[in-house]
């Protein structure tokens, strides 16, 4: 697992409060009970401390699951 997606489980670990290992490349709002439009947004100032750099909106909006938010933190 890259370093990227270790650092993007232990975030979302902390906003939702789940043990990391329940979080995979598939988990989403759908997975994750407690993943509303509120934590989302912690979720993307924590991502955006993290890795010390800010989102657009765009990209805010298409973060909706583990996989597209390490697929566009690997782009940056």
């Amino acid at each position: 697992m890259s370093d990227v997606s270790l650092r993007v489980k232990s975030v979302m670990s902390k906003v939702f409060n789940i043990p990391a290992e329940q979080i995979n490349e598939n988990s989403s709002p759908e997975s994750i009970e407690g993943w509303d439009s509120l934590s989302h947004l912690t979720l993307v100032v924590s991502l955006e401390e993290e890795f010390n750099l800010e989102f657009t909106d765009e990209q805010m909006m298409d973060m909706m699951d583990f996989k597209s938010i390490v697929n566009l933190l690997t782009k940056k």
